[in-house]
């Protein structure tokens, strides 16, 4: 008897983890660090065999990142389960650990589906635990400071302070390329990544951000907002928990009218849209209790589960047009603008807005008087219409030098290949004409933005091993999003390229005054292009120095890689000899 008490001694602490998690275990204001999080899912594993937890790449805190996969039939091979036909639904925590409901709503939710023989039949669920890892560690009970629990939690900066919701393209961190590793291989149909909000205070425990339906294919865009928005707000009301749109406001408070959330692609559901991927940001509201935040975090996560396995064939059709569709489209929107003269009307529930004397300064603050709730109906901007739009090429043209541009197209599925011989070919090369640069660092990176380009027809050498990327394939967003120097998060705007920015070689004027005087005696044209271009701009005839520049910079002389982008575009679909 003493042994088998033993033997239950040791069982029970298992037992008992496998069935709660911290957040229960306590009084629903902790949440789970990383390494209970990881047990709680391996013992998870161990316990069930219709629940796999896998390993991919490494991460900046040195760990590799976890994913773990939810199959009723136990397949947990990505080839095999698309083939089958079922939906993917990937759910993604602790992007910003100091947001942590996802991390234990996502626990209790694989829990209670393998517990009760939940899983659907047609939708295997894929959970990353925690992917901000160094973050994780990270933990205090002072880094939020607007929020209302848990007790403690992690940092939103990774272990290199990476905000890693702004990572997704120049991929800085070791966690993003982990990440599109596990993003490519499964290719979810369905993509959900869990948030805490900040900002003003109203009624609602948790708002949405779906994808920018404008930016988002067409075919998707209108599931999303005829059906699947719908949906979502329909039945989450049915289980006691209103949705409102993330609260954006356009003035200091709401009353005055919310806008969209324009994600571009540095962000994760910016990125989910390259992919043809619906993606969701649902934010929990920062001052409502922690375990109603959790509540809420939970029964949305069911929610997307029963939605996605209702229209599973639906699901699955759009997305396989969606594919079709961009392969072939010509035209690409890179930036995008709000529309201020469209807007809807939508019904809020929130708390009067007040103000009194600050016990800090004196001055009027602002503050929410939760003894006054309201509802109102206010403005909600939400249309984005293209600013800048490009018609693709019949393919890209990538030096081989430009390694790392190669390596983030293959992690991302594009199909690339490689000249098999050394060969010139005729290509639109665009030069920076102008450009402006941050003047304060932004996640590592000081952005360019305002980028104006001259587009010049050219037949460049290229060489055996150098890529060419054919624009006929469903990742033809990525592709353009990331290649075109012009779009918002392009590989130029995050300072990929920025070597062809300065100029090599120089000359010495009074060497130069000999050559120069020698060039415009011998090409009339040349004169004439500097007198004229003396007519048009006083301060260059009053300027010796800068006429001697004029001559340089148009004559062969100049080095003609300053400023151009080395991403050239094939205007001509020829046959190329490839491997």
């Amino acid at each position: 008897m003493k042994l088998y008490l033993l033997f239950l001694f040791f069982l029970l602490p298992l037992e008992i983890f496998a069935q709660q998690t911290p957040y229960e275990l306590g009084d629903k204001n902790q949440t789970a660090t990383y390494d209970q999080a990881i047990s709680f899912y391996q013992t998870l594993a161990k316990t069930y065999p219709q629940a796999k937890l896998l390993s991919y790449g490494s991460t900046d805190f040195g760990k590799p990142l976890h994913l773990l996969v939810l199959s009723k039939n136990k397949d947990f091979d990505p080839a095999s389960i698309r083939k089958s036909n079922k939906r993917i639904l990937l759910i993604n925590n602790g992007i910003h650990p100091g947001e942590p409901e996802g991390i234990d709503a996502s626990m209790m939710l694989a829990r209670d589906m393998l517990k009760g023989n939940h899983l659907p039949d047609n939708v295997v669920i894929c959970i990353i635990p925690i992917y901000n890892i160094g973050g994780a560690h990270n933990r205090s009970s002072t880094s939020r400071a607007n929020q209302n629990g848990p007790e403690s939690y992690g940092f939103r900066g990774n272990s290199k302070n990476y905000d890693l919701n702004r990572d997704f393209i120049k991929t800085d961190s070791k966690n993003s390329a982990a990440f599109q590793q596990i993003f490519n291989l499964w290719q979810p149909e369905v993509f959900v990544d869990t948030h805490t909000s900040d900002g003003a205070d109203y009624q609602y425990t948790m708002t949405l951000i779906p994808t920018q339906k404008d930016k988002l294919n067409p075919i998707l865009a209108a599931y999303l907002t005829q059906t699947m928005v719908p949906a979502l707000y329909r039945d989450m009301k049915k289980k006691g928990i209103e949705l409102i749109p993330y609260i954006n406001s356009v003035k200091e408070t709401p009353e005055a009218g919310i806008t969209g959330f324009l994600e571009s692609a540095r962000y994760s559901t910016g990125y989910a849209a390259l992919h043809n991927v619906i993606g969701f940001m649902p934010e929990a509201h920062m001052l409502k209790a922690f375990d109603k935040r959790v509540e809420a975090t939970y029964q949305l996560l069911q929610t997307y589960v029963e939605l996605v396995s209702r229209d599973a064939v639906i699901i699955g059709e759009n997305k396989r047009k969606a594919d079709e569709a961009v392969a072939k489209q010509k035209e690409f929107p890179l930036s995008w603008k709000l529309n201020e003269d469209a807007y809807d009307s939508i019904t809020f529930k929130g708390f009067a807005a007040k103000y009194k004397p600050s016990k800090v300064s004196g001055a009027d603050r602002l503050y929410y008087d939760r003894n006054e709730p309201y509802t109102k109906t206010i403005k909600y901007w939400n249309k984005f219409e293209p600013q800048v739009t490009v018609e693709k090429p019949v393919a890209y043209i990538i030096p081989k030098a430009w390694d790392r541009v190669i390596e983030l197209l293959k992690l991302n599925g594009v199909k690339i290949k490689q000249l098999a011989n050394d060969t010139q070919l005729a290509v639109d090369s665009y030069y920076i004409a102008d450009y402006k640069t941050s003047p304060r660092p932004y996640e590592g990176h000081y952005l360019h933005s305002a980028i104006q380009l001259d587009t010049k027809e050219q037949t460049l050498q290229y060489y055996q091993g150098d890529y060419i990327v054919y624009t006929d394939q469903p990742q033809n967003r990525y592709i353009m999003e990331t290649l075109e120097p012009q779009a918002t998060d392009s590989f130029f705007t995050w300072n990929f390229f920025d070597s062809i920015l300065d100029q090599k070689e120089y000359y010495s004027s009074y060497v130069f005054e000999d050559t120069a005087t020698g060039l415009l005696q011998n090409n009339p044209d040349l004169q004439r292009k500097l007198d004229q271009e003396k007519l048009k701009n006083p301060s260059l005839a009053k300027d010796p120095a800068a006429q001697l520049n004029f001559v340089y910079k148009n004559s062969n002389y100049y080095e003609n890689t300053h400023l151009r982008y080395p991403i050239a575009r094939l205007r001509n679909n020829i046959n190329i000899k490839t491997n």
